[in-house]
């Protein structure tokens, strides 16, 4: 099994989309952070008005991917 499945199926439970509230669960981050996250493009995401919908699948790429949040700089 390799890192990607193993994220998967450690996100199993969360639906296809999920809210800011579930991607703090999900990161272990603030709200803070995640907004930050969103905001940046750094978790793909779409923006209707002021919501953001949330692909789970955008949350397993920014861990595969190894992304550096918190970047030098």
């Amino acid at each position: 099994m390799n890192c990607m499945d193993k994220t998967k199926e450690a996100f199993a439970e969360y639906k296809d989309v999920v809210t800011v509230c579930e991607v703090m669960e999900m990161l272990g981050l603030g709200r803070v952070a995640v907004y930050r996250l969103l905001r940046e493009g750094i978790i793909r995401t779409i923006r209707v008005g002021k919501k953001y919908i949330i692909p789970k699948q955008s949350i397993i790429d920014f861990i595969s991917t190894g992304e550096s949040f918190f970047r030098k700089g």
